[in-house]
């Protein structure tokens, strides 16, 4: 029987758009595709391993041609509206009781400064959880096997009574490997208020 949802947050309640920020950053830095090295910077900073500082500083040494502040909004514009329906169906679980709820998400300090700023009812909605994972926070990220271990053995939690929803499937073969039952939700054609809908329950 399943007792614990376990959420993604990004294309699961607010919506992102991961392609047109990739095309607005390749034409902002006037390159054909992201380095090694930037790749693994942008790793470092979803960790938690390097400062926000540290973050743009290395942006600012790469592409001096671009303030800082524009180097902040590219970074940000992947995150786009959080519709109120989402909101309110999370609510509902959350009031009916049933089950165990947890956020776990690949996110940084601009992303979530942000999302806190524009997004006026974040706490509203980080209310509904019982644990709220950051990747940055923790310092463990999707789709990495130690963020799922974390977070079963943090909560005490059994794999078979466990739903994992994301729309990354990478982060989904991961958690399906630990025999988590998972929902690789496709942002443009399915919504989070289908949970019960599908064939999990």
């Amino acid at each position: 029987m399943i007792n614990t949802l376990i959420f993604d947050f990004g294309n699961v309640f607010i919506n992102l758009d991961i392609e047109g920020n990739l095309a607005l950053a390749l034409e902002k830095f006037k390159i054909e595709t992201f380095s090694e090295e930037m790749l693994a910077f942008n790793s470092f900073y979803e960790q938690g391993l390097i400062s926000t500082q540290e973050f743009i500083d290395f942006y600012s040494e790469n592409f001096p041609n671009l303030s800082r502040e524009e180097l902040v909004t590219i970074w940000n514009y992947m995150l786009k509206d959080f519709p109120k329906h989402r909101l309110e169906f999370l609510q509902q679980i959350k009031k009916e009781g049933n089950y165990n709820l947890i956020l776990l998400s690949n996110t940084n300090e601009l992303h979530i400064d942000w999302v806190k700023e524009h997004v006026t009812f974040f706490d509203e909605f980080k209310a509904c959880f019982n644990q709220f994972y950051l990747s940055h926070e923790i310092q463990l990220r999707k789709p990495n096997q130690d963020i799922f271990e974390f977070v079963l053995k943090e909560n005490n939690l059994n794999v078979n009574q466990c739903v994992f929803i994301d729309d990354n499937a990478d982060n989904c073969k991961t958690a399906e490997t630990l025999g988590i039952k998972t929902w690789n939700i496709n942002p443009k054609t399915e919504d989070i208020t289908n949970l019960f809908k599908t064939n999990l329950f």
